[in-house]
């Protein structure tokens, strides 16, 4: 299968996601675009976000819920950045938050990973022609948001740090680990932490966690750290 998109421009991109096998998947239909030049494929968001940074693609297929730096950063980081750089989000499940997240922070594409080959083929097609899409799932979702217009709206009133913090505890790493990766002071990470639970509501490590999990910051299954 092939496509072109409006101008005719090959458009170079990249791929940040966790899992191998979808991963690999993205790159085998990528490569039957011409229009496409795949320069580089993460599975960890703060590489992801440093190629992106440096390499500014023109497309950037994008993970909600990679290590590191969670994909709602990256996105923000990129809308903010990168001006001409447009964003192809996916994740396996959206929350009403999540999709709230994306589209506030100008994802161009949002599609969640249960969808078939079609529907991916038809969400390629409409980034490349520089249009904008959203899975059936995803429209489900918003028709809820609309019924629903009073939903938690916390995660705004987080700091770009403090969104950092919580995702770094989510994933089960201590306050002296988050502040080597961060670098910050113990003493600042610690107190990161007493502000996110003042902020959230919520008390201790899984409470933390479970708010990331139901927020769209990491997956139920931690299997990295």
């Amino acid at each position: 299968m092939s496509s072109s998109d409006k101008t005719g421009k090959v458009k170079r991109l990249i791929i940040i996601e966790n899992e191998t096998m979808l991963r690999d998947l993205l790159v085998e239909v990528l490569q039957s675009y011409p229009q496409c030049k795949l320069i580089g494929t993460y599975g960890d968001g703060a590489q992801g976000w440093a190629a992106v940074s440096e390499q500014k693609p023109d497309l950037v297929f994008l993970d909600v819920k990679v290590p590191s730096l969670n994909g709602m950063e990256i996105l923000r980081n990129i809308k903010a950045e990168l001006h001409d750089t447009r964003v192809f989000v996916c994740s396996s499940y959206f929350s009403a938050e999540t999709i709230r997240q994306a589209l506030k922070s100008g994802a161009d594409v949002i599609l969640e990973k249960t969808s078939g080959l079609d529907e991916l083929h038809k969400a390629i097609k409409k980034i490349l022609n520089d249009e904008t899409y959203m899975g059936p799932g995803v429209v489900k979702v918003l028709r809820e948001i609309m019924l629903n217009p009073e939903q938690d709206r916390s995660l705004d009133s987080l700091t770009p740090r403090e969104r950092e913090v919580l995702q770094l505890i989510a994933e089960g790493n201590s306050s002296k680990v988050i502040a080597t990766k961060l670098d910050i002071t113990t003493k600042t990470a610690e107190a990161h932490r007493s502000n996110l639970m003042k902020k959230l509501g919520v008390h201790g490590v899984a409470g933390l966690t479970r708010y990331a999990i139901s927020h769209g910051l990491i997956g139920e299954e931690l299997d990295y750290v």
